[in-house]
């Protein structure tokens, strides 16, 4: 990275040796996973770009809008609506919880059984090593399960800018309510952020670009339904995780751009991996950059990842929102429409994610499926059971993974992998 960009980082008042430190790990991680991939996509050559410049470009970008007065609102989850952020002249930006960092100061304030994920984000910041996180003017938490809700308590003290929205636990008439509310008091608390008051003309743009978003991603979903598969899983995810930081038009023109790619890869019957390569569903907790442990463990295993039932997934970007509404009331009614499908794994009972499982399993002619959870993630967790029990019932086979973001029990993933790769080949 250049001195300017160490100049910015060191005004933010990230820890410049620790934030050496983290992209060390992050450069070296990406070069070996993902530009020692053969068969890629030229089109994959700008999310390389990105990732050389995730915590650079971006930034600066970022801050630039900051200096032109315009507000940035960090998010941890996909119930956070960014249509609605946008319609205020906000940027919303996904938070980095996808690497461990900072690990003992972390535990000094959280059990030790707390979930990665959680670690994640606050090790992140105690370790300042987060610029997405340091130029959030709003950091949006939710209370999706009760990791997560009392460890937001901690979080604030540590923030100035903490702002958590309660969210349903049931998919019910007062569960639907209950978003309503949640979503107009978000809306409330981004206007008055912004000093920006959101307008039907802006709600409808805003609504319009992030569905653009969806609908590119939708499009590269449906090209990996193909033998060969024309893309990575490893590529796919990347380009999932990327739809969380960057610039909306650009993102939704990049994709389009590899989508034309991948589609005259598929017409010349060119692949990622052989035609016949097993393919592999995942399924489970959401995979934010740098997670790339269990992809990269199963594509070199033999097998091929045709699809994500995750937030960092199908999950996430699944649904679009209604462009009917001409009021903002009509537009509100439909964001919390489109967000009250999200079958995360909080809900219960949650029938609707494991009908998504087996629709994608077999949409996407996956040959198994492995369900990814982090440890300690409880709802993930306890769900695993009965999606193994039902996915086998129709001889579906069934992995269920259970780790966190080190790579100490990588070797005893590879061979439970292998081995499961093999059973499917059989």
């Amino acid at each position: 990275m250049s001195d300017a960009y160490r100049s910015m980082w060191a005004e933010m008042g990230l820890n410049l040796e620790a934030h050496d430190v983290l992209l060390g790990v992050l450069g070296n991680s990406y070069k070996e996973i993902y530009l020692a991939q053969k068969e890629r996509p030229e089109g994959m050559g700008y999310f390389d770009f990105v990732m050389s410049e995730v915590h650079g470009l971006r930034i600066k970008e970022l801050l630039d809008e900051k200096a032109a007065g315009r507000k940035i609102v960090g998010a941890y989850c996909v119930f956070v609506p960014e249509e609605i952020a946008l319609a205020a002249n906000a940027t919303l930006v996904g938070l980095c919880s996808g690497a461990d960092f900072a690990v003992e100061e972390v535990e000094k304030l959280l059990p030790r059984n707390t979930c990665a994920l959680i670690k994640s984000a606050f090790g992140f910041k105690l370790g300042k090593v987060c610029p997405y996180l340091e130029s959030a003017d709003m950091i949006v938490g939710e209370n999706t399960c009760d990791g997560k809700k009392k460890a937001y308590e901690t979080l604030g003290h540590l923030v100035k800018n903490l702002y958590v929205m309660d969210l349903p636990q049931v998919k019910s008439e007062n569960g639907r309510a209950v978003l309503q509310a949640e979503y107009f008091r978000f809306k409330a608390a981004v206007e008055a952020l912004t000093g920006v008051t959101i307008t039907a003309e802006s709600l409808k743009t805003a609504i319009q670009t992030v569905n653009a978003k969806r609908k590119a991603i939708h499009r590269l979903l449906a090209l990996r339904k193909a033998d060969p598969a024309p893309i990575s899983g490893l590529d796919a995810l990347l380009a999932n995780q990327v739809f969380f930081y960057d610039n909306p038009a650009r993102f939704t023109a990049s994709v389009n751009k590899i989508c034309d790619e991948l589609e005259k890869r598929i017409a010349e019957k060119k692949g990622a991996f052989p035609a016949k390569t097993p393919r592999i569903l995942i399924s489970g907790c959401p995979q934010a950059v740098p997670n790339w442990k269990l992809p990269f463990i199963v594509e070199s295993s033999g097998a091929v990842i045709v699809g994500e039932e995750s937030c960092v997934g199908e999950r996430g970007t699944r649904n679009l929102t209604s462009e009917s509404g001409q009021t903002v009331e009509e537009m509100m009614a439909a964001i919390v429409e489109r967000y009250f499908q999200v079958d995360c794994a909080i809900f219960t009972p949650n029938a609707e994610r494991l009908a998504h499982i087996e629709e994608m399993a077999a949409d996407y002619k996956a040959d198994g499926v492995i369900h990814y959870g982090l440890q300690f993630c409880q709802p993930y967790l306890m769900e695993s059971i009965p999606v193994e029990k039902a996915l086998e019932e129709k001889n579906i086979p069934c992995l269920r993974i259970e780790t966190d973001y080190s790579m100490e029990d990588a070797g005893q993933l590879k061979t439970r992998i292998e081995a499961f790769v093999e059973q499917i080949k059989g």
